[in-house]
């Protein structure tokens, strides 16, 4: 989506690295995906590199995947810094994605899959379900409907679909933003058995589930 590829491109040029601490749940997630034997991990968008970092650290075999240019530059840069190595490259995750079915053992996808409008999500979920090995994990944090209207703390934001915004300001300005309602959420993953669902101490909604 172009308006999220121009959003991410002025964020990251301005931030430098955005988010430098991995999620407070990635230790625990690393330690369970050892303890399954995966080794092959995606970070679905994966921004700057936190998660591509720290799992690289961890010894898995690690892919990334962003829509902007300056967010994988700057992965890049990271790992080089740190001695590590990883796949990551330019992909718009709306589009079909760029591997093999079952390729992978775990995929993890941290505030990234809401930055469309539900039909686009759903499609994003699907591919998820494509390249992920049978009993492959998936780990996804999204924020949930709080009662939007047209405003969230400081942001402007336009409604553009049934619970989908835009923000005309702030930070995440241009980015398009889709708001699951807890019970959609966890339907929305038909090819998965839910494990656990909760909400983090960044206040999102958090999935962790195997595929079927």
């Amino acid at each position: 989506m172009r308006s999220n590829k121009l959003a991410w491109e002025r964020l990251f040029k301005k931030q430098g690295r955005y988010f430098e601490r991995p999620h407070s749940d990635m230790e625990g997630l690393a330690q369970s995906l050892l303890s399954r034997g995966a080794k092959r991990v995606l970070d679905l968008g994966s921004g700057t590199g936190r998660h591509v970092v720290y799992l690289a650290q961890k010894g898995f075999d690690v892919y990334g995947l962003d829509i902007s240019e300056t967010g994988v530059g700057e992965t890049r840069k990271w790992l080089e810094k740190e001695g590590l190595t990883a796949k990551v490259s330019v992909h718009d995750i709306t589009k079909k994605l760029p591997f093999k079915d079952g390729f992978f053992d775990a995929v993890i996808s941290i505030q990234v899959i809401h930055h469309a409008e539900l039909g686009t999500v759903k499609k994003i979920i699907g591919e998820i379900g494509r390249i992920l090995k049978k009993d492959g994990l998936l780990f996804v944090t999204v924020p949930f409907y709080k009662g939007y209207d047209k405003t969230k703390p400081g942001w402007t934001m336009k409604r553009i679909a049934e619970r989908t915004y835009l923000p005309l300001d702030g930070q995440e300005k241009g980015l398009v933003h889709y708001f699951f309602t807890k019970p959609e959420f966890r339907k929305s993953f038909p090819g998965f058995n839910i494990d656990k669902t909760y909400t983090d101490d960044t206040n999102h909604y958090a999935l962790i589930a195997t595929k079927k």
